[in-house]
């Protein structure tokens, strides 16, 4: 570690960042073969919900309109997900996980978890606490 304490923050998250990245990838592999692995972070938000809206997904995911439509029409394809009329307005569509694709994306998560157990099991639970809230902090403070 270097004697600028920014630096050496931004060099760590940037080395977490693309290892991160690889596990995604390897994760999505994992779910579907043929899943583009920038399709990832929307089943993450559909995996914690029923049905969500593509308004909600648009603003929760950062998107232009034509973007989610084409990562939605993708992972449709795949057996992943479905659209359904909104109950609440006839005119929009909520998307949601099928059956299968939360299956299979519970299953991966869950040994992703497994994996990060392991990994941790060594370190104090309040240092994991710590880590857990420090990070929610500078993602709190970045937004």
């Amino acid at each position: 570690m270097g004697p600028d304490p920014i630096t050496d923050l931004e060099a760590e998250l940037v080395d977490i960042w693309r290892r991160g990245r690889i596990q995604i990838r390897d994760r999505v592999r994992a779910i579907h073969p043929k899943l583009d692995p920038t399709c990832y972070p929307l089943l993450v938000l559909l995996s914690r919900n029923d049905a969500v809206p593509m308004s909600a997904l648009l603003g929760e995911l950062g998107l232009e309109k034509s973007t989610l439509t084409r990562q939605i029409d993708s992972v449709v394809r795949l057996g992943l997900v479905e659209r359904h009329p909104d109950p609440d307005d006839a005119r929009a569509r909520v998307v949601a996980m099928t059956d299968t694709g939360r299956a299979r994306f519970d299953d991966v998560t869950l040994a992703a978890l497994a994996e990060w157990r392991d990994q941790l099991s060594r370190w104090d639970p309040d240092d994991v606490r710590q880590l857990a809230h420090l990070l929610r902090r500078l993602a709190e403070s970045t937004t």
